[in-house]
């Protein structure tokens, strides 16, 4: 009877599109994550790559046991499949370029259409969108730009938890004290101008048949998504920052360093990492994958006082990986990149 119930629950799952769990003894334990790049920041003197990731993703990924494969723009849609044929999930960051024609958009359709066709033949491939990477994945599921400006530039905030969140598959394993923390205390942090109101989700059949709002936040005038996770495919977003609380620690508004907000850093990332686990895609070699990784590239310190993060400049092929900058403040000797900090304020 047990078993004809189970295969029966298969078969609903199925059905209606749920991600079906994996059995722990299936999972892949070397999982690696692509992040995606975006354009350097214009007029930065220290922008001597092309693209660059921060590196805070990098750490965030790697503090929950997970290996990075920068995702550099500019390359071919071949190169990309090929990348995607070997990662097992996506990091959408944070940033502050054009959602419908910066090269950062380009990439993310590529990534997400391949994921979408990928899960439709029960290949399981996990999407994470922090921020900016929210905000594009609204884009690519709804084919417009649906956000509005929010007074949220620099605040940390409580989520408002919605009663879809009960049933969630990103908040199910949280502790109790640390969800009521998350919605009580002001441990999330908010550094974008532009979000997604709830108006506007409710008003796009789109969006409100693709996804489901998990928690809401409010800038005193307009309630706007920040937390959200696809109904029939592996994919979550938030529009707040986990990643800031244990690795960035530029001094000013907006961050916050407690207990509870680097305890919510490490289980969101611990999740979107458990998901990724559940993907057994891999390179055509070791070389392969040793070329592929963030491991490679040399980064730089450039400060404590810029703002908002530390970044990785993602170089020309060749370049920088013997620079002579000692890194500091645990910079990641790694990467095709530079870890630099930005002076950009406006940062999605």
């Amino acid at each position: 009877m047990s078993s004809t119930v189970a295969v029966l629950a298969v078969l609903a799952a199925c059905l209606c599109g749920v991600p079906l769990p994996v059995e722990s003894s299936h999972l892949n334990y070397r999982p690696i994550i692509g992040v995606l790049a975006q354009e350097n920041i214009v007029g930065d003197i220290h922008a001597q790559g092309s693209s660059y990731i921060a590196a805070s993703y990098v750490k965030y990924l790697e503090s929950a046991g997970a290996r990075v494969a920068p995702i550099r723009t500019n390359r071919t849609d071949e190169e990309y499949e090929k990348i995607f044929n070997s990662i097992n999930g996506l990091l959408l960051p944070g940033g502050d370029v054009d959602l419908q024609t910066s090269q950062y958009s380009r990439l993310s359709k590529i990534f997400y259409d391949l994921a979408i066709k990928a899960n439709d033949a029960f290949d399981y491939f996990p999407i994470w969108g922090t921020c900016q990477g929210l905000q594009q994945m609204t884009v690519l599921t709804s084919s417009r730009n649906l956000l509005t400006l929010t007074d949220t530039r620099a605040v940390a905030l409580p989520l408002i938890f919605t009663p879809a969140s009960q049933n969630s598959r990103l908040f199910k394993a949280f502790p109790k004290d640390l969800l009521q923390s998350l919605s009580e205390e002001n441990i999330t942090a908010n550094f974008h101008s532009w979000s997604l109101s709830l108006q506007n989700y409710s008003r796009n059949a789109k969006l409100k048949r693709f996804y489901k709002v998990l928690t809401t936040n409010t800038d005193g005038k307009r309630e706007f998504i920040s937390t959200m996770e696809a109904n029939r495919y592996p994919f979550y977003a938030v529009q707040w920052h986990p990643e800031k609380s244990p690795f960035e620690w530029v001094d000013k508004s907006g961050m916050v360093h407690s207990a509870a907000s680097v305890r919510a850093s490490f289980y969101t990332a611990h999740f979107f990492v458990s998901e990724a686990m559940k993907n057994h895609h891999k390179f055509s070699s070791a070389h392969e994958e040793e070329k592929a990784l963030i491991y490679n590239y040399s980064p730089v310190f450039r400060g404590l006082n810029a703002s908002p993060a530390d970044l990785h400049l993602l170089s020309r092929p060749g370049w920088g990986c013997h620079g002579n900058h000692s890194p500091q403040n645990g910079a990641l000797q790694l990467g095709s990149l530079v870890e630099k900090k930005s002076q950009r304020q406006n940062y999605h």
